[in-house]
């Protein structure tokens, strides 16, 4: 299927329009579950089209454009931002600050390419409604907070998502990444890993730094703890299967001359399926509690700080996915590819109410940042934001309209 000549026409003319709008949530972005002005803005577009604008979970906003009879699809857009200082040197650059649940301040940026998925989603949801002769149906409009955190979709789903909104057939969902702009890359199964995030509060016994003796000195314990939990991937997991343990912060002790009481570090697990799971959390629990018993110190904490579920895109409506977009932007524009370790709450949306869904990335970069001899910036990088935002937002849209009226259209 490929979309109809109006539609192209349309995103065309107003494509000038879109780049400005994106620029604007560029530079101002907001932490996860704090995305108040954002929310506010999504909702005055959507109010615009005449939709009602619903709010769930806090900050999360749904619109439901209804054109008669037909199948009942959803689509997603996540709208956080990350505590990055950001330093593409765009004159459009975010220089917004925001507060973190500890109290600290951060700058805030963009730097996973949510500006770009909000305007996709009101793009599509106006294009949708300005051609309604072209389709017949419900498309439910998703504008996700708190992706970054693993809250927002929960949240949005604890607060009666599905109980107060209609349910739909199939959900798509989209993400900006650095491959070459024009281009769609999607897997089939397993597109996106499980990860569950970890705090480890490693207890020991306070002393002077002239007398260790006198203590249990856990930052040794926790170097200790940390260096035996890389051995877990490469010891006791098998060679088949995929798993990642990585240690992202280790913090303890004031003084260089105080050997602390305590000792924190978090940790991050990425694992494909269940079974791997569980094992790589049962050998980080007794790995942590035997090296701190072997210490004599006291047994640690473990906290369960937020996890995200595996993205698993329904092989049945890829298929389906791989054939209208294929259509629309070329066989050689869009690829079949391998499930990436990087994690998504995308999936809980689908599988909370038994819903095939399908999640995809699109590129965001002019083949001429791949020529050189550093790849090009990745999300989450103080530099990530697309060079060639035009094809990558056209893309986008383009690729929306298409999934969406792969089921819906006339």
């Amino acid at each position: 299927m490929s979309l109809n000549t109006t539609l192209r026409d349309a995103i065309s003319a107003n494509l000038a329009q879109t780049v400005a709008d994106y620029k604007d949530f560029h530079r101002s972005p907001e932490l996860s579950m704090q995305e108040t002005q954002t929310a506010a803005t999504i909702a005055a577009n959507l109010e615009g089209l005449g939709l009602e604008a619903q709010t769930f979970g806090g900050t999360g906003v749904v619109g439901v454009i209804e054109n008669g009879q037909g199948p009942v699809v959803a689509y997603r857009a996540d709208i956080d931002g990350l505590p990055i200082s950001e330093d593409t040197g765009y004159d459009y650059a975010s220089t917004a600050e925001g507060t973190l649940p500890d109290g600290t301040t951060s700058k805030v940026m963009h730097g996973c390419g949510h500006d770009t998925h909000i305007t996709v989603g009101l793009y599509l949801a106006r294009y949708l409604v300005e051609h309604k002769d072209l389709w017949s149906g419900t498309v439910i409009m998703l504008f996700q907070p708190g992706e970054e955190t693993g809250a927002g979709a929960r949240a949005m789903l604890d607060d009666g998502l599905w109980d107060s909104i209609v349910k739909p057939e199939v959900i798509y969902g989209q993400h900006v990444w650095p491959g070459k702009a024009g281009h769609i890359y999607v897997a089939k199964g397993t597109a996106m890993a499980m990860s569950d995030c970890l705090k480890v509060t490693v207890r020991g016994k306070q002393a002077h730094g002239s007398q260790p003796e006198s203590s249990v000195d856990p930052i040794v314990l926790g170097a200790y703890m940390i260096t035996r939990l890389q051995s877990i991937v490469s010891r006791e997991i098998s060679g088949r299967d995929m798993a990642v343990v990585t240690v992202g912060t280790f913090h303890g002790g004031l003084k260089e001359n105080i050997i602390p009481d305590s000792a924190e570090f978090k940790l991050n697990i990425r694992t494909f399926n269940e079974d791997v799971r569980a094992v790589v959390l049962d050998r980080v629990e007794r790995i942590i509690v035997a090296e701190a018993a072997a210490s004599g110190a006291p047994e640690p904490i473990i906290e369960e700080m937020y996890r995200f579920p595996r993205c698993y895109n329904d092989p049945a409506a890829t298929d389906q996915f791989l054939d209208v977009l294929g259509a629309e932007l070329g066989e050689d524009q869009v690829h079949l590819d391998q499930a990436v370790t990087g994690s998504e709450d995308f999936g809980a949306f689908g599988d909370d109410i038994d819903v095939p869904y399908v999640y995809w990335f699109f590129g965001g970069y002019s083949p001429a940042k791949f020529d050189g001899e550093e790849p090009p910036a990745g999300n989450h990088s103080p530099f990530f934001a697309p060079d060639d935002v035009e094809t990558t937002l056209e893309t986008g849209i383009r690729a929306a309209l298409t999934a969406v009226l792969g089921t819906v259209g006339k």
